[in-house]
């Protein structure tokens, strides 16, 4: 289960201080304008050490494409690409190799394949996200030629929140801060209260918000391959995800049907409807509106006080976490989600291709 994707698929490899990440983009469409410098900037988004507020680990995280390239444009065959770990300390993390960290994979790792990488928790740590930002980056160059957008932004950390509806923000200052939140003075708020939490050893969660421009109707499978729940399925495969919701979500619970229901009309001779409390989705399938969700993050597991776990015996011990560690994970899980966002709408796209064909 390495593989995300059906046509448009994801094949991933690699530790946190393993030699390097890497994975194969497999149903690229071919001829498709390969911009390698907007890939690199997609990860330069997702890498440690850009800014106070984030791990200080130093990696450049450059990307080497290896294949399924040729002279700037997509050959529709696989493409190959490996981004080398440099700047590991795997020393730090020598004190865990015996014990259980509270709330990580340490555990069920160890119970599911009787062996664990101890360092910076191998393959289920976030580093491994490196390769779905280059397969997001991918997906997202042939989305650009479709018309389909993808924006996500930190709306929420810890009790700071800016409010539900994304159309009340200019999404493109998202990237103006190092909390990507599109609201300045919300975004001074939330960089003081993680400054605050890494200074206490301590660290915070808080809500992604994605949105996604310009999808066709139709996208989406009626039944099982239900769009949202693909996007659902997605968001939940990240790293210290905990919850999804799209549309009006829980919020709508409270709602009477009166009140939620999307009214159509015509607008232009188009077919559309007056709100979007059904988040762009509807019966599992692309209505043509916004599609937005919202992803709920944990506090990142490791913090820098000393705790109460057991070893691999059973037996009780204490430890305190070393080495470099984010406070708050949602400034760089932005592109991560957009990533993860554009997968799965290329995808589900290429599918109804194949379908009509």
């Amino acid at each position: 289960m390495n593989t995300f994707g059906n046509i448009f698929r994801l094949t991933t490899f690699g530790e946190s201080h393993g030699e390097a990440i890497g994975g194969v983009v497999d149903g690229m469409p071919a001829g498709i304008d390969i911009d390698l410098d907007f890939i690199q900037q997609e990860l330069n988004r997702r890498r440690p050490g850009q800014s106070k507020i984030t791990t200080s680990r130093q990696e450049a995280d450059q990307v080497e494409i290896l294949s399924g390239v040729f002279e700037g444009k997509s050959t529709g065959c696989p493409i190959g690409f490996l981004v080398r770990n440099t700047n590991h300390h795997s020393q730090d993390y020598e004190n865990m190799r015996c014990l259980f960290r509270p709330s990580h994979a340490d555990y069920t790792y160890y119970n599911k394949y009787g062996i664990r990488d101890h360092r910076g928790g191998g393959r289920s740590s976030a580093r491994i996200t490196i390769s779905r930002c280059v397969g997001g980056a991918f997906a997202k160059l042939v989305l650009r030629q479709l018309g389909v957008s993808v924006q996500a932004y930190t709306s929420q950390v810890g009790s700071i929140a800016l409010d539900r509806d994304y159309r009340k923000y200019d999404l493109s200052l998202t990237e103006t801060n190092a909390v990507r939140c599109p609201d300045a003075d919300k975004a001074r708020e939330m960089k003081a209260f993680i400054t605050q939490m890494k200074a206490e050893g301590d660290t915070i969660g808080g809500i992604i918000t994605c949105v996604i421009k310009g999808c066709p109707i139709g996208i989406g499978e009626p039944e099982f391959g239900k769009l949202h729940a693909a996007l659902g399925a997605a968001m939940l495969s990240i790293n210290a995800v905990k919850g999804f919701e799209y549309g009006e979500g829980f919020d709508g619970v409270t709602a009477r049907g009166s009140e939620q229901n999307d009214v159509f009309c015509s607008q232009e001779g188009h077919i559309t409807t007056q709100t979007n409390h059904s988040g762009g989705i509807q019966g599992g399938i692309s209505n043509g509106q916004d599609i937005y969700c919202r992803i709920a993050f944990k506090p990142v597991a490791t913090i820098l006080t000393e705790q109460e776990t057991v070893d691999i015996e059973g037996n009780a011990t204490t430890f305190k976490a070393q080495g470099r560690h984010d406070p708050c994970v949602l400034p760089r899980a932005v592109p991560i989600v957009e990533s993860m966002a554009s997968m799965t709408i290329l995808d589900y796209i290429l599918l109804k291709k194949a379908v009509i064909l």
